[in-house]
């Protein structure tokens, strides 16, 4: 399993594709949160804080994180390695995880720099260090758990097509209904209830810097179901003995 951890984020490395992936992360955060005008400029709230930055990151990581994982199963497939890869004495779990947790710790990467983002707004506060350390600290929180959920979305979705534009506009379509279309449908007037079936309710919560223990099982159960069923997909193959 490490050893595929290990392959996973040497690949993403090894080409251009995934500092150019991060620093796309990096750059549009950067743009929205500190230069363009508007309701997620630090400038423009009057607070500081990083509120803009946490309404605006779910939405980015959307795109982000099918970007990085629509490789994982779909380039296997495409190359004729995916049988090689079941050859190893792993079983699918392990070679399941071994890939889920490359691409978590790659988004985590390009997570990391933007704790400058908090270092930056404590000095702008008035008086120096003005900052709601708890909201701050459960909303990175609420983002790894959000990750932890996107990424598992993304490494089904990469199951399901060799073609890797195929694997992330899948990704990038459930990952949008899983994070908004429920809370779009309690909007419409289908019953506030239902946007807690979805994943913008449980962030917001966690990002008021609470953890509620519901909240985490919610992330980590949608995690492990689309795990579970990317080791079903996989051991159902056609080509599976």
């Amino acid at each position: 399993m490490f050893a595929i951890l290990k392959k996973e984020i040497t690949s993403f490395f090894a080409s251009p594709v995934g500092y150019l992936v991060i620093a796309i992360f990096l750059v549009l955060n950067g743009l929205f949160l500190w230069v363009f005008d508007g309701e997620y400029n630090i400038f423009n709230s009057g607070f500081a804080d990083l509120t803009g930055f946490f309404q605006l990151s779910p939405w980015i990581l959307l795109f982000l994180i099918p970007s990085v994982t629509m490789k994982s199963f779909s380039d296997e497939k495409k190359l004729g390695t995916l049988e090689l890869l079941f050859t190893r004495p792993l079983s699918a779990w392990q070679i399941v995880l071994g890939k889920y947790s490359g691409a978590f710790v790659l988004v985590v990467i390009a997570l990391l720099p933007t704790l400058l983002y908090v270092l930056t707004v404590r000095e702008l506060g008035n008086p120096e260090g003005n900052l709601d350390t708890g909201s701050t600290l459960g909303s990175y929180f609420g983002l790894l758990f959000l990750v932890l959920s996107y990424t598992a979305i993304g490494i089904f979705a990469s199951t399901l097509s060799e073609n890797q534009i195929v694997a992330f506009l899948v990704s990038v379509f459930v990952c949008f209904l899983f994070y908004y279309g429920f809370e779009g449908l309690a909007n419409l007037g289908m019953g506030n209830g239902i946007s807690a079936l979805g994943m913008k309710a449980h962030f917001d919560s966690i990002s008021r810097g609470v953890l509620d223990t519901r909240d985490m099982l919610y992330f980590l159960s949608v995690a492990f179901f689309f795990l579970y069923i990317t080791v079903v997909k996989l051991k159902n193959r056609p080509d599976a003995s």
